[in-house]
């Protein structure tokens, strides 16, 4: 089992940039993809961004892409979300969880039902 706590969320403002961290422990937390979800109020889980266990590949919801970029440092077991030109649409509780396999991405990486040990959750919320 993998521990994960998440950490960095806040208020922001609109255009602006938060980083959320994600740190893992637990035995061979490093061998597994590492995704982020989020939850806004009344809505379902949605998903964000997975990172390989290796950190070479990464892939994107389509209403992050290109302003969020996931990152792991390895070593230090931590999954970082970079996060800019936020929107009000980015409100939400981010979590972190592992794939179910270790060493592969799972190619259902959008799914929630593909991870596991989720993180508490981390509030963000973007006001103008």
């Amino acid at each position: 089992q993998v521990t994960l706590v998440e950490s960095g969320g806040g208020l922001g403002q609109t255009g602006g940039s938060l980083r959320l961290s994600c740190a893992a422990s637990g035995r061979f937390a490093e061998r597994y993809a590492m995704g982020w979800f989020r939850q806004a109020p009344g809505k379902e889980r949605e998903f964000v961004a997975v990172i390989t266990w290796a950190g070479d590949f990464s892939y994107y919801g389509d209403s992050v892409k290109g302003r969020f970029t996931i990152s792991r440092d390895i070593p230090k077991n931590t999954v970082f979300l970079q996060m800019s030109s936020l929107k009000s649409e980015d409100t939400a509780v981010y979590y972190c969880g592992r794939q179910r396999r270790e060493w592969v991405l799972s190619p259902r990486y959008r799914n929630q039902v593909e991870y596991e040990d989720w993180g508490q959750g981390t509030q963000v919320t973007v006001s103008s």
